[in-house]
């Protein structure tokens, strides 16, 4: 089933990231204004691996909230959330994401909006299949006061 979307929704964020290479895993390198956009970006680093992200439309959406005790957790639990969601039924394969709450203090907690569709070999090119996240070399630098993370 197909959802209407506004232009603001099916507009896509530009590419701030890149694949650093790995001898036995894919590290991810992305970055942003803030850790929110830095996050979104990681996200759409892990789809991207996964297939062409210039092939997958926006048709579908669903949101994802993750839960963690420091910033690390956190990244780690929203990617893995993202992830789960792509392995279960409709396979959703994620072209934008909005992170719409974003919480580090006492509490950390994510709750993003994912846009895209289902995986459709044929359709998507099939890129290297993301098993599970790890904390292996995992860095969270925060730069508020350079608006960079």
């Amino acid at each position: 089933m197909t959802e209407e979307f506004t232009p603001e929704e099916i507009k896509l964020a530009p590419c701030k990231y890149e694949y650093l290479d790995h001898t036995a895993d894919v590290q991810l390198h992305a970055w942003g204004e803030n850790l929110q956009e830095a996050f979104e970006q990681c996200a759409l680093a892990m789809f991207g691996y996964m297939t062409e992200l210039n092939t997958v439309e926006i048709k579908q959406s669903a949101e994802i909230e993750a839960e963690a005790d420091d910033l690390d957790g956190l990244l780690f639990h929203f990617l893995d959330e993202l992830l789960f969601l792509f392995s279960c039924e409709p396979f959703l394969i994620c072209s934008k994401l909005r992170i719409t709450e974003f919480k580090t203090g006492e509490a950390y907690r994510i709750k993003c909006k994912c846009y895209g569709e289902e995986f459709q070999l044929g359709k998507h090119p099939q890129g290297t299949e993301v098993k599970a996240i790890t904390y292996s070399a995992m860095q969270i630098i925060n730069e508020p006061e350079q608006n960079k993370a």
